[in-house]
């Protein structure tokens, strides 16, 4: 019985990401803020260096296997972005890179204010700046943390999660929540 639900379940995993409904991301204007793929632990350890991916939290083998997961099947649904951004930190860098979805630029108000670390207020207001500088119908793919995407939108997302969301006068409004291959 269980070889066969193991059986059901390895045939069935494609279709899940298969019949994931992507079409918010294809909508005009459309911002994607990603939470960086799977790191396991809280916060970075005592000695973190910004430019020094060996002081932080990083990556898992299976963190990286979920981006590339991800950024498959994004690729694969034909979304495509004007704009990559991402934090600075090695695990956001790490995880655009693996998604493969175009060239990366990396932008400090994305950085973890998580712990004292940063600005919260005047990061998430240059982070709106840059979103509200982006000309009408342009999608963007933000790769931040936590803590940014919850000061944007109050949403709390898990790790690869995606809220997309669309610029308007009144701030941003959440379009849809998705997550591929957790």
């Amino acid at each position: 019985m269980r070889r066969l639900i193991a059986a059901v379940l390895v045939i069935c995993l494609p279709l899940s990401v298969a019949a994931q409904d992507l079409s918010a991301l294809k909508a005009p204007g459309a911002v994607a803020l990603m939470r960086h793929a799977l790191a396991p632990g809280t916060g970075d350890p005592a000695g973190f260096t910004l430019g020094d991916c060996a002081t932080q939290r990083n990556l898992s083998e299976d963190g990286r296997a979920q981006a590339r997961r991800i950024g498959v099947a994004l690729r694969e649904a034909g979304i495509v972005f004007d704009h990559v951004w991402t934090s600075q930190w090695c695990r956001c860098r790490e995880t655009a890179e693996l998604l493969e979805l175009g060239t990366l630029a990396e932008r400090p108000p994305l950085n973890s204010f998580f712990a004292g670390r940063g600005d919260p207020a005047a990061q998430t207001a240059a982070t709106r700046a840059l979103l509200d500088a982006l000309p009408q119908g342009e999608r963007a793919m933000l790769v931040t943390h936590y803590v940014n995407i919850r000061a944007l939108t109050g949403v709390a997302p898990g790790s690869g999660e995606i809220v997309v969301v669309q610029r308007g006068e009144d701030g941003l409004r959440v379009a849809d929540r998705i997550l591929i291959a957790p």
